[in-house]
């Protein structure tokens, strides 16, 4: 039997634009692949700290696994049970609860916390960082494949987008902050209010997260004591709750219809930032990456060049339709659940009913935990 001849292939060079989670998560995950030369482009400045926390599926806290070696699963704190409310005139209706005896539903986890073990993760793999900033496509020509992770507003996006994007603003701002208590549990829930949605997230046993969405105009002097009390009543806890890192942002929907141009890519919020009633953002966005690698697995491994294949567009092709209808649904939810005085009885008769509907418990509880894609 005649030897065969082994050829080393040599490595494509990708570069990872920006250093926020999509772009650290990116970096590991591609740098996995066995072809790839990955670089990790980030601003000279240091990181802004991240005083938010993200909640993930089951199926996508399994990918974190996947790609960081002996992650620290403390740094995710496990839900088995949620809680959805509605607030008519007279009570908060629970109206949908989603529970698991043996798996958890979803992971909380500070950001910060994770950026850091990313970080850490990125140095032990020998990956290379470099300090630059980036304001054209042209920085870049030296890669096969440019991976721009660059936030939801960035300019250089403009160079790629060839169609309109799907936009809407809101008008309504995110309060985001922590919240220690002394209670003897706080378990995840999403409240419906007047006023808008507010999700309460536990990362610890006396540690929780909230996020608020209200109408601009709400934003007060006293908002603190405005956060503290509406907590207060929620959870019916007489006694104070100590809020801290209050923060605020706008909300937009943005849904980009064009994903690449040639061989550079949008990944992270800039393909899709979507209202975070439903807790979806970062869930896509993984979902994204997984794709991503699985696609340039099975170029490379072939020895295509991936600047010559149809990667970006098969990656494309694959994401956008569960992404736009992720985004798309996440908004009509949000509508159906404002304020209206003529629709709100109808809606309160609605809810009651989906309460007793296991199936649609059953196909909820799945698209969470996997999207759409099946």
């Amino acid at each position: 039997m005649k030897a065969r001849k082994i050829y080393n292939m040599k490595k494509q060079r990708i570069c990872i634009v920006g250093d926020g989670l999509a772009g650290l998560m990116s970096s590991i995950a591609l740098n996995n692949l066995t072809n790839l030369e990955v670089h990790l482009i980030a601003k000279k400045n240091k990181q802004m700290k991240d005083k938010r926390t993200t909640a993930i599926s089951a199926s996508n806290f399994n990918f974190f696994q996947d790609i960081v070696n002996k992650f620290d699963q403390k740094l995710f704190w496990p839900t088995k049970k949620i809680n959805l409310f509605y607030e008519t005139n007279n009570k908060k209706l629970n109206f949908l609860n989603f529970s698991e005896d043996k798996n958890n539903l979803m992971y909380v986890f500070e950001n910060d916390k994770v950026k850091k073990v990313l970080l850490k993760e990125i140095k032990k793999k020998k990956i290379k960082i470099i300090q630059k900033k980036i304001t054209k496509l042209s920085d870049l020509d030296s890669y096969d494949l440019k991976v721009l992770c660059l936030g939801k507003s960035s300019k250089i996006y403009q160079n790629i987008i060839n169609s309109r994007s799907i936009d809407k603003d809101y008008k309504e701002i995110a309060l985001t902050g922590y919240v220690k208590h002394n209670m003897k549990e706080v378990s995840t829930s999403q409240f419906f209010l007047k006023e808008g949605p507010l999700a309460i997230l536990p990362f610890s046993k006396k540690n929780f997260s909230f996020v608020w969405s209200v109408k601009k105009e709400f934003i007060k002097k006293n908002i603190k004591s405005i956060v503290t009390s509406k907590l207060s009543e929620l959870l019916k806890n007489k006694k104070k709750v100590d809020v801290t890192n209050i923060q605020t942002y706008p909300l937009i929907l943005n849904l980009k219809r064009t994903y690449y141009k040639n061989d550079a890519l949008i990944l992270g919020e800039g393909l899709h930032t979507v209202h975070p009633v439903a807790g979806q953002g970062f869930n896509l966005v993984i979902r994204d990456i997984k794709k991503l690698k699985e696609v340039l697995k099975y170029y490379t491994s072939l020895g295509i060049s991936i600047k010559s294949s149809s990667a970006l567009e098969d990656f494309s092709s694959s994401r956008k339709s569960e992404n736009i209808i992720t985004g798309l649904g996440i908004d009509l939810t949000h509508n159906f659940f404002k304020q209206n005085k003529l629709l709100d009885p109808l809606k309160e008769v609605i809810l009651k009913n989906i309460s007793k509907n296991n199936t649609l418990k059953k196909i909820g509880k799945f698209i969470s935990n996997q999207g759409l894609s099946i």
